[in-house]
């Protein structure tokens, strides 16, 4: 694993290039003033692997979004058992909540991997918010799709079946609302998907074998295509 930077992450901010803006799913949805000052605003930053975004306790100066890599919200360390909320693949952006309520962070957010995260000041998204109803619609999805996919997330942790809490949590990375830069292959290793789900690599890789074999996805050099998106979603192992 590759050394944390010792420099805070808002120390190695930079400017966004035209194509890592183009990408960004938001800013097609805005009147070209609102556009332009979401852009003059927008900030870059690279981080390492184990290097975290948001910290519990910590207030929340950005709206994030990942440009590429990958993320997992988590509870601290020591506190208690250890949980995984979910996985960040690249598309998201995170954290409206904690900005809307203007309070400090309740997880934690981690890099898995070598990232790109854009940030969005936090008045910045406010001015957005009082005057832009384009950038309001936008927030207000987020919001309900990310409490049905967490809904759906505390059911899959009630699960005992590893097959199933693989297929379930694997679907929420390819959410097309609040992921839509992963398409259908998603750049991603056994083990980075092993700290998502809380199980072993080697036992993650039974499951992908065995979802594999289903129908449902394709293991593929370096990542996973899904072929079924609701079989995923619906996946039970057959007794």
């Amino acid at each position: 694993m590759s050394p944390i930077p010792s420099r805070p992450l808002r120390e190695r901010a930079r400017t966004p290039g035209a194509a890592e803006l183009a990408g960004i799913p938001w800013l097609a949805w805005l009147e070209p003033d609102d556009q332009a000052m979401a852009r003059n605003s927008i900030v870059m930053a690279s981080t390492g692997p184990g290097e975290q975004i948001c910290r519990i306790g910590r207030p929340a100066t950005y709206w994030f979004g990942l440009v590429d890599g990958l993320l997992k919200m988590s509870n601290e360390p020591g506190a208690g058992a250890p949980i995984t909320f979910t996985g960040v693949p690249p598309g998201a952006w995170f954290g409206e909540g904690t900005l809307l309520k203007r309070e400090p962070y309740r997880y934690n957010i981690e890099t898995l991997r070598k990232s790109t995260v854009a940030g969005l000041p936090v008045d910045t998204f406010h001015d957005l918010l009082a005057r832009s109803i384009p950038f309001n619609r936008f927030v207000l999805n987020q919001l309900n799709e990310r409490l049905g996919q967490f809904i759906a997330a505390r059911e899959t942790d009630r699960l005992n079946d590893p097959d199933t809490r693989v297929a379930r949590n694997l679907a929420a990375l390819f959410h097309p609302v609040l992921y839509p830069g992963v398409g259908s292959l998603l750049r991603i290793t056994q083990q980075e998907l092993g700290y998502l789900v809380g199980l072993s690599r080697q036992r993650v890789n039974e499951a992908l074998r065995s979802l594999q074999v289903a129908g449902l996805i394709a293991i593929e050099y370096g990542g996973l295509r899904v072929l079924d998106l609701e079989g995923l979603r619906r996946y039970e192992r057959p007794d």
